[in-house]
């Protein structure tokens, strides 16, 4: 066995032994630099062995179920968080800018929404509702937010939290502005996610707010996923980055939908 080998099998110990572990308390406990142990990652990540969820490296559990195939695992919210990052920040950025005093905003699930709930302008009194983990955990200390949270059984590869309890909350709540993801946006087929559990959440947000603002980065375009939630028609605006095309720059305009570019 190599080196690097010994290696990569003694950092997945350390991080089954000790549920997790910080990428600097792993080089400490191996005695090599920091950069080494993000190339380590990079590689268990690409194998579907080791996440990063929320700064911290845990060992995929799913990895030693014998019914998930280890090449094609679904969507993580951990290894989706790190693709396209500086362009979903930018438009969470944008996003933020359009929530004003006293609105009432609802913020969907995602990686690219979490730039959104983490760039909030902290002057700013409003009321927000979320059901996500990594929303949740941006806003708990932000005291301007009047802050709602619809709990229930937590899906940890999406950080979605999901019960018909939950879901009855989302329906009592009317909003001026959701925030709205997707993991596909196609121009006949509409929008699209991974996850069918998903789905009644976003229904529901999307026919309970005066304005839908869709957050989505430009790799998401003519993508497809298996849980279809709404037509491209019921969006009022779209925030997304410079790479976006001219072809779907007109298909946007001619729905007349307000098209932001980050």
């Amino acid at each position: 066995m190599s080196k690097k080998d010994q290696r990569l099998n003694n950092l997945i110990s350390i991080i089954k032994i000790n549920n997790g572990a910080s990428i600097k308390e792993l080089s400490t406990k191996l005695d090599v630099s920091e950069m080494t142990i993000r190339r380590d990652i990079k590689i268990l990540e690409s194998q579907n062995i080791l996440e990063i969820y929320h700064g911290s490296v845990v060992y995929n559990p799913n990895y030693d179920n014998p019914t998930i195939s280890k090449k094609n695992t679904d969507y993580s919210l951990s290894s989706n968080s790190v693709l396209m990052e500086k362009e979903k920040t930018l438009i969470g950025k944008k996003a933020a800018e359009l929530v004003e005093n006293d609105d009432i905003i609802i913020i969907d699930s995602g990686t690219t929404t979490e730039k959104l709930s983490s760039n909030l302008n902290e002057d700013i009194n409003f009321t927000c509702l979320v059901f996500s983990s990594n929303n949740l955990i941006h806003l708990l200390y932000n005291k301007s937010i009047n802050l709602i949270f619809a709990g229930g059984k937590m899906h940890r590869e999406s950080g979605f939290f999901e019960s018909p309890e939950g879901l009855k909350l989302i329906e009592g709540i009317r909003a001026s502005k959701v925030f709205l993801s997707a993991a596909g946006v196609h121009k006949d087929l509409g929008l699209t996610c991974a996850n069918s559990y998903e789905i009644e959440a976003k229904k529901t947000i999307i026919k309970n707010s005066v304005e839908v603002i869709l957050l989505v980065d430009s790799s998401k375009f003519d993508q497809v996923k298996s849980a279809y939630f709404c037509d491209l028609d019921q969006v009022d605006t779209i925030i997304t980055d410079r790479g976006i095309n001219d072809e779907w720059k007109k298909i946007i305009k001619d729905k007349n939908i307000k098209l932001i570019i980050a």
